[in-house]
């Protein structure tokens, strides 16, 4: 008999929200900080400035990260409407089976 015990997951807070729960956090920030070490190696190797590749660098950064976020988001928010859509109409098909509603329905859509 071993004692397994499980250590608590260790997560970072922002603002008191675990980011580890929040959908699309991790890909977004993970894109932008691959896409702006990319285009700022790229940008030092064809300009040879420490300076400006930094803030190129960093913007790609940040461009990245929202621009990510923000499709991300959108295709999340469009699949929980999808979700809460197809529940309802499940809702609705269990509450109505067999009946006369029902068969007014097939009907309809036939």
């Amino acid at each position: 008999m071993s004692d397994d015990v499980e250590e608590p997951s260790k997560s970072f807070f922002i603002f008191g929200r675990d980011v580890a729960q929040i959908p699309c956090f991790r890909n977004s920030f993970l894109y932008g900080i691959s896409g702006g070490i990319g285009v700022g190696v790229l940008a030092f190797l064809g300009t040879s400035r420490p300076h400006l590749a930094t803030h190129i660098g960093f913007g790609s950064f940040f461009c990245g990260t929202m621009v990510y976020w923000m499709a991300c988001r959108y295709q999340w928010s469009v699949r929980r409407f999808e979700q809460q859509q197809l529940r309802e109409a499940m809702r609705r098909q269990a509450l109505y089976e067999g009946t006369t509603v029902e068969r007014d329905l097939d009907i309809k859509s036939a």
